[in-house]
């Protein structure tokens, strides 16, 4: 994700995702301008005729186009930020499911506080690399409890992972460890993990509509390609830079849609995962961390001072 001032208006201007969207777009900009060329020369020095102006008609075009892009681009923003509430939502669930955990095990049991330390983390890393369908091993803990060549043989690694920690909590309650209640107080953090992937997978596994993604890029097309026709009466030769112009921001618009629809992948403007994943492990390791039994000279300050 890319992390900018927005109050630094030149800056803006002169950033280097301009620069690589204008890297993407600038092959297809020249095509169209070599075509616009070759428009107006047939026009104004082949036929020597000048064609009555139809700027109104691509002006109206232009308001239908706009319309089109509009619900475009809002609706994959409205995808963008929901897979963000999503992760704002994996952050505070794992802080709490943390937190509860640290409450409710009891302080000798070591082992479990430090099982979850590590799952918490493992869940969260994994969930962000399905989203992507890879995997990382290195980004992943592995120990007694998650052996890297079981986790391997799961296509659905975070569900291995959740797995391992209801089974967890289930022996912890067997084994008299945790109450019933505490179980349930428990059992609704893990169940979030759950919802919170299922909303991720259902923004990832359901693109827009094949006929409406098809239907605004012809209709991009086509107004581009009949603009040198439009414009070459009122602007002749000036056509050429004002039809790559628009094509720019046309074309632009719909390519920026293109990256944010999908907003868990490594694009520029994706939602920053990795960093949040790694913020949820800091979180988790300073919440879960051994708690240190207290020795014999703290125990004496009190003592000393209070003489």
């Amino acid at each position: 994700m890319v992390k900018y001032d927005p109050k630094t208006w030149f800056g803006l201007l002169l950033s280097s995702y301009n620069k690589h969207i204008m890297q993407q777009l600038f092959p297809n900009m020249l095509l169209i301008g070599m075509y616009t060329f070759l428009v107006t020369y047939f026009v104004l020095d082949f036929l020597g005729v000048h064609f009555k102006s139809i700027t109104a008609f691509h002006s109206l075009l232009g308001i239908i186009l706009g319309l089109f892009l509009v619900f475009r681009t809002n609706s994959a923003y409205d995808r963008w930020w929901e897979g963000r509430k999503l992760w704002g939502a994996l952050v505070n669930n794992s802080r709490n499911f943390a937190l509860k955990i640290k409450a409710i095990v009891p302080a000798e049991d070591f082992a479990s506080k430090n099982f979850f330390r590590h799952m918490i983390p493992n869940y969260v890393f994994s969930m962000k690399e399905h989203l992507r369908d890879e995997y990382i091993p290195e980004e992943i803990d592995f120990s007694e409890s998650l052996v890297q060549a079981d986790l391997e043989k799961n296509d659905h690694k975070p569900n291995f992972i959740a797995g391992k920690m209801f089974k967890k909590l289930n022996e912890m309650f067997k084994s008299g460890r945790i109450t019933g209640e505490q179980l349930f107080i428990l059992d609704k953090e893990m169940k979030s993990f759950t919802d919170i992937i299922g909303g991720c997978e259902r923004i990832k596994n359901t693109p827009i509509p094949y006929s409406y993604s098809v239907y605004i890029k012809k209709f991009i097309f086509a107004y581009i390609i009949t603009l040198p026709l439009g414009f070459v009466h009122d602007y002749e030769y000036w056509t050429i830079p004002l039809v790559m112009l628009l094509f720019y921001f046309l074309v632009g618009i719909e390519l920026i849609a293109e990256e944010i629809e999908d907003p868990f992948g490594r694009d520029q403007n994706d939602l920053p995962t990795d960093d949040l994943s790694k913020k949820i492990k800091g979180n988790i390791h300073e919440i879960l961390g051994d708690d240190e039994p207290e020795n014999e000279s703290s125990r004496k300050i009190p003592e000393m001072a209070a003489d």
